[in-house]
């Protein structure tokens, strides 16, 4: 994407602790910079609700508290249950989100959520302790930020997410 805020991508991972409890991560990515804009975690399977609450708190991080978005944003998942379900779609469309879904069997169509969970994985969980989901859950903003602020990305000219859209603004 040319420019932030015209696709954002979602998409979820596990992640299995030491003690075999498990977390279970959604989050929403901007195609064109890169920031982990948001992030749900539990212990249960991801519901509609949280992929609701996960849009909410996207767009209120990148907007504030709007009822509707200035411009059409492209909310790119695959078709696991959560995204495809009824009161996800509504909740998108009454904000003004294009709801979008990769072919099925087709994972590779959000190639930028699926890079992004495994840079996630290799960068964060496999270098941190997750002995439980309790330590995992609260680690979990502390790695996003560090991705967004610090993690250089190749696409970014080897900025961070952030570093990025600092100089969007100041251009």
């Amino acid at each position: 994407m040319e420019h932030s805020n015209l696709r954002w991508c979602s998409d979820g991972f596990e992640i299995g602790c030491d003690n075999r409890e498990k977390v279970r991560v959604a989050f929403a990515l901007d195609c064109c910079d890169r920031e982990a804009i948001a992030h749900v975690a539990t212990t249960q399977g991801i519901k509609s609700e949280d992929v609701q609450d996960l849009v909410i708190t996207a767009v209120e991080n990148r907007f504030g508290r709007i009822n509707t978005l200035p411009k059409p944003i492209e909310w790119l998942t695959d078709n696991g249950s959560c995204f495809i379900a009824k009161d996800t779609k509504s909740l998108l469309m009454d904000i003004g989100m294009e709801p979008c879904t990769t072919p099925v069997r087709s994972p590779q169509s959000n190639g930028m959520a699926e890079a992004f969970v495994k840079t996630f994985k290799r960068d964060y969980v496999s270098v941190n302790p997750i002995p439980d989901a309790e330590t995992v859950i609260a680690q979990l903003p502390l790695w996003f930020e560090h991705y967004n602020t610090l993690h250089p990305h190749k696409a970014l000219g080897y900025r961070s997410p952030r570093e990025f859209l600092n100089r969007q603004t100041e251009i």
